[in-house]
């Protein structure tokens, strides 16, 4: 999907989501690793502090809206990345990496088959022999199914207006699909009010359809950040994937 329409809620929703950052950082260090590609780099949440550590990172992301704010905090922050706008179906960097990463639910925008093979062939072709690939998507335990929901985001924008994010999903139990209907409520000042409704709409997975998707790796499996075993309680699935020589 395009996250142009989507970019500037996401900006307000994860401003603060630091959780995965460390794990990639010190997975690259344990690695041992340098170059590192960044699939669906989004506004640069996770490639600028990468950048910040001393990696040389390279950053995919479709989006020209996040790309925007990509290039924008990276220049904030004074880091040098190398942004590429490319669908992770679909791109030629012309190199291999080291260490290839899709944090934060990239894979759960590859809605089909054809999708998901389509990027492990690109992960394949563009990583080195014995590289890894890493990735975290999360397990789904989905709230009330049809209900608008208030889940406490609500924001202070410029000129003292305020964002209410109401939320509404449907799970299609059968294609695997979680789709999410954000009402985006800003209050003007006056008491004015202005409703933005936005689509999100995510592919979700079992582990073991991840399992046979990346057969030709071996796959370490965690349940969070910190290393914790993966239970049916698990928020996350957080792969490690090692090709095989």
């Amino acid at each position: 999907m395009n996250y142009d329409a989507l970019a500037q809620l996401y900006e307000l929703q994860y401003a603060n989501y630091r959780d995965d950052i460390a794990f990639y950082a010190r997975l690259a260090e344990r690695l041992g690793v340098q170059r590192i590609l960044e699939l669906g780099a989004g506004n640069g949440r996770v490639s600028v502090p990468l950048a910040r550590r001393g990696f040389e990172v390279t950053a995919l992301e479709p989006s020209t809206a996040m790309l925007n704010l990509a290039q924008a905090y990276a220049t904030r922050e004074q880091v040098q990345i190398n942004f590429v706008q490319a669908d992770a179906r679909d791109f030629a960097l012309n190199q291999k990496f080291p260490f290839i990463i899709a944090p934060f639910n990239m894979l759960m925008h590859l809605y089909t088959l054809a999708d998901q093979d389509a990027a492990l062939t690109q992960i394949k072709t563009h990583l080195e022999i014995g590289g890894v690939f890493a990735f975290d998507v999360y397990q789904p335990h989905f709230g009330q199914e049809g209900v608008l929901r208030h889940e406490n985001e609500t924001y202070t924008l410029e000129h003292g207006a305020r964002l209410d994010v109401f939320l509404r999903q449907h799970i299609d139990r059968n294609a695997q699909i979680c789709s999410t209907t954000y009402y985006c409520d800003t209050m003007q000042p006056d008491s004015s009010l202005h409703r933005q409704i936005l689509e999100l709409t995510q592919r979700y997975y079992t582990r073991f359809e991840l399992e046979r998707w990346l057969r030709d790796f071996r796959v370490e499996w965690q349940g969070d950040f910190v290393g914790s075993r993966l239970t049916d309680s698990s928020s996350y699935l957080i792969g490690v994937a090692t090709a095989r020589i």
